[in-house]
């Protein structure tokens, strides 16, 4: 559906690709930094060495057209401006140039321009260009213009359901929400309607119709128990028959907002790679400051592409009396964490704690959090106030009894972990990882192996690909003296991680049970050479496999006081 929006955008990411003619040796070396930069999505770096270039060669409009995109990137827009107004001036065909300019327009008011604006190659792109002038129409109070522009793009292949979510928008930004609910309630607005947003300004639309009752039964029906502060006031609201007011796109500035949030949430869904998507959600940020959901999308890009002061500064943009606080602190909190600062992380979440502690969000975050920290018995007692939270019928809440199992287990509190693997296969009994985790671990305890196995298979059927998973598999078949069918299982897993040291370890230790012990010792010398020096907690020891190495799996065990390898009458 979006092949004509990605090639316009395509295009604008390509522009910062483009070599200008240089004229010395110093607009070279900041052109190139500049683009080093620019690849690498330092964009402060890129705008700064652009914009250096530039002073050295100021009427190079490649180097122009380079600095409007790292500006834009960067999210200052009015910086932007003038450079690609003499892009512009140069009758430079740019895309970039267009998208800034149009932003500008669109933000002073200006929607007369916007519409003189002729349909050509240098436009944005052809349903975004249509969606602006529709909106723009509405700027200067021509309503059937307007409804008629937006009638006439719906006709394009695949645009239907986003550009009568837009009609319905614009309807209700003048007071028609009779026409604005009928659109909705016919579905004409599609999976534009569906969306949380999409949801959330119908409901605004019903209830200045007094039909409370049915936005509530929508946001239940599409939401159900996953809500957040924000859905839950716009619940409470209706539910005490309170006004509330429609937010969502009161002017014909919001809509233009709308655009390009829109346009920039659909690229994120097709996965078309987050630099593309930032450009619409800067454009969106700068049109309308207050929409915290092109605030939420913008760092989240910043964060993908690694750039986490930016996504750390985005995040905390949004006020602390803001109905999406929460999620621009978890986000932070991400963010920090990503970038090495877990004690700012921490420390960010247990403020929230505090804040939010009515959120089971919070507290599992802070539990992640402590358990990758090592901090079992904080990450328990976090696990334990999210799971204390988490109404009785979630079905998720699977996921808070097999992370609190984890750290159980980490702690060396066997018999509560596998309480807790138990309570997670008791809400989703055929659950990969947790059938994998308590099957290994009993394996581990050499226990219940008939048990363990049927854990162990269940999960390969569910997840076939999963390494880890596979490997389990075999350690299981090894455990019960199997070793002939632990072998396929064994090599299956090194296929699939090939170089984890603990899955070499353990094909080398089946390969030694069934006599191939050339390939046991190249097995277990393999294993050592993916072990990571810095992992001092985790399963691989290569201590034991260059003992193996020197004397033996069998000598290994008999030193160990272990089990010895079973023979074939053993079996």
């Amino acid at each position: 559906m979006m092949k004509r929006v990605l090639s316009a955008v395509a295009i604008l990411a390509a522009s910062s690709a483009l070599t200008p003619p240089v004229q010395a040796q110093s607009v070279a070396g900041a052109y190139l930094a500049g683009r080093h930069a620019a690849v690498s999505s330092d964009y402060a770096e890129a705008a700064r060495y652009y914009t250096e270039a530039l002073s050295h060669d100021p009427t190079n409009a490649e180097l122009m057209e380079s600095g409007t995109l790292s500006l834009l990137s960067l999210g200052d827009v009015e910086k932007a401006v003038p450079l690609a107004r003499a892009l512009e001036e140069k009758n430079h065909r740019s895309q970039v140039a267009r998208l800034v300019l149009t932003a500008d327009m669109a933000k002073r008011g200006d929607y007369e321009s916007l519409l003189e604006r002729g349909d050509d190659a240098t436009g944005i792109g052809p349903w975004v260009d249509g969606l602006v002038k529709a909106w723009a129409h509405m700027g200067v109070g021509d309503v059937t213009s307007a409804m008629a522009a937006f009638d006439t793009l719906s006709e394009e292949p695949g645009m239907q359901g986003l550009v009568m979510y837009h009609k319905a928008l614009a309807l209700a930004s003048v007071g028609d929400y009779e026409g604005a609910a009928d659109i909705f309630g016919e579905g004409l607005v599609g999976a534009a309607g569906q969306t949380r947003r999409g949801v959330m300004a119908h409901a605004e639309i019903l209830a200045q119709l007094d039909r409370q009752d049915e936005a509530l039964t929508l946001i239940r029906t599409s939401f159900g128990t996953g809500t957040d502060p924000e859905l839950d006031m716009l619940t409470a609201a209706l539910a005490a028959g309170e006004p509330v007011p429609f937010t969502h796109v009161p002017d014909p500035l919001a809509g233009m907002a709308e655009v390009f949030y829109t346009f920039a949430a659909v690229l994120k869904n097709e996965n078309t790679g987050d630099y593309y998507v930032l450009l619409y959600s800067r454009v969106a940020r700068y049109l309308r400051p207050d929409h915290m959901d092109a605030l939420l999308l913008t760092a989240e890009l910043l964060e993908n592409l690694g750039q986490y002061q930016l996504a750390i500064d985005e995040f905390a943009a949004v006020p602390a009396d803001n109905p999406t606080y929460h999620a621009a602190e978890l986000g932070r909190a991400g963010a920090l964490r990503r970038s090495g600062k877990d004690d700012q992380a921490i420390e960010v979440l247990t403020q929230l704690a505090r804040s939010h502690g009515d959120l089971a969000v919070v507290h599992s975050t802070l539990g992640d959090l402590l358990r990758g920290r090592e901090d079992w018995a904080g990450a328990i007692a976090a696990y334990d106030r999210a799971i204390e939270r988490v109404p009785q019928d979630n079905r998720m809440r699977w996921v808070l009894f097999y992370s609190r199992g984890i750290a159980y287990e980490r702690s060396g509190d066997m018999a509560a972990s596998e309480t807790d693997f138990r309570a997670a296969l008791a809400i989703n009994p055929e659950q990969p990882q947790v059938l994998n985790y308590l099957g290994y671990s009993l394996v581990e305890q050499q226990r219940d192996l008939d048990e363990a196995l049927d854990m162990i298979e269940r999960a390969v059927a569910a997840s076939p690909d999963s390494g880890y998973i596979v490997d389990s598999l075999g350690w299981v078949l090894y455990r019960l003296g199997r070793y002939e069918e632990a072998v396929d299982q064994m090599e299956r897993a090194v296929e699939l991680l090939a170089v984890d040291p603990v899955i070499n370890d353990h094909l080398g230790d089946v390969y030694w049970a069934v006599g191939r012990k050339r390939e046991a010792e190249f097995q277990w010398r393999r294993a050592i050479s993916f072990v990571d020096p810095e992992d001092t907690d985790g399963e691989a020891d290569p201590e034991r496999m260059r003992r193996k190495l020197e004397v033996g799996l069998d000598a290994v065990l008999e030193e160990e006081g272990a089990e010895p390898l079973k023979t074939s009458s053993d079996i």
